[in-house]
């Protein structure tokens, strides 16, 4: 079989591209993924006496193997929350940009929040940077999306409404991100009271700040119709 055809630019010479290479990449970027895969079944199993041998085990690879593809423990740790941070936006970003009425769009993002962090035993401790060698810098980076992405919205809304206070709007999306997180932790680690208690106080406490930001401004909402668009009326 003759190798696939490299086309250069001009006054290049043509070269081929060996398609064993191209394979060969699929292939480690599946065992990559089976490897951050097995970390994450182990941290859910064993929290922070996660061991690199313990994930080699699950992930039916050698020791080796691991490093093949992590120059070391922080590394894959990093992937591991990259990968957790992932998965969170996927359950998050429906909910947070729903079209619907506001109350049950903060119950949904907030729901979609706590069961995440629920549903992925031990998961936040990567978020909380409590396990040993772990840096931070993949879950700053997820906490500023989820907070620019409240922000924004927030924004669209007190625009459409006919005010607007960018700095209110970015501490306010900063609290709120904050809050939700601090609250879920704080759950997880007691469980004092049901999931959906829990959910439905925190709908309750945000709404109580938007609505009291809204009368302040003269303005009255019902968090139960949906918010004006910001081509809306005025």
């Amino acid at each position: 079989m003759s190798p696939d055809r490299h086309v250069n630019g001009p006054g290049e010479q043509e070269r081929p591209v060996d398609g064993r290479s191209t394979r060969w990449d699929a292939h480690r970027a599946r065992r990559r993924e089976q490897v951050v895969d097995a970390a994450l079944v182990v941290l859910g199993r064993e929290g922070r006496e996660l061991g690199l041998d313990q994930v080699a085990h699950e992930a039916g690879v050698t020791k080796p193997v691991i490093y093949r593809h992590f120059r070391d423990r922080a590394a894959l740790l990093d992937a591991m929350a990259e990968r957790a941070t992932n998965l969170l936006m996927e359950r998050l970003m429906p909910a947070l940009y729903d079209e619907g009425a506001i109350r049950p769009r903060i119950r949904a993002s907030v729901g979609a929040f706590v069961g995440f962090l629920d549903d992925s035993p031990n998961v936040d401790l990567l978020f909380r940077r409590r396990l040993p060698g772990q840096g931070g810098d993949v879950v700053d980076a997820g906490r500023e999306f989820v907070a620019a992405a409240l922000t924004g919205l927030l924004a669209d809304y007190l625009e459409s409404l006919g005010f607007e206070e960018p700095e209110l709007i970015q501490v306010w999306g900063q609290s709120l991100v904050g809050a939700v997180q601090a609250t879920a932790e704080w759950w997880l680690a007691h469980r004092a009271m049901k999931r959906d208690v829990v959910i439905e106080h925190l709908t309750v406490l945000i709404w109580a700040q938007i609505d009291g930001i809204a009368r302040q401004h003269g303005i009255v909402l019902d968090p139960d119709a949906p918010l004006p668009t910001a081509s809306g009326p005025r």
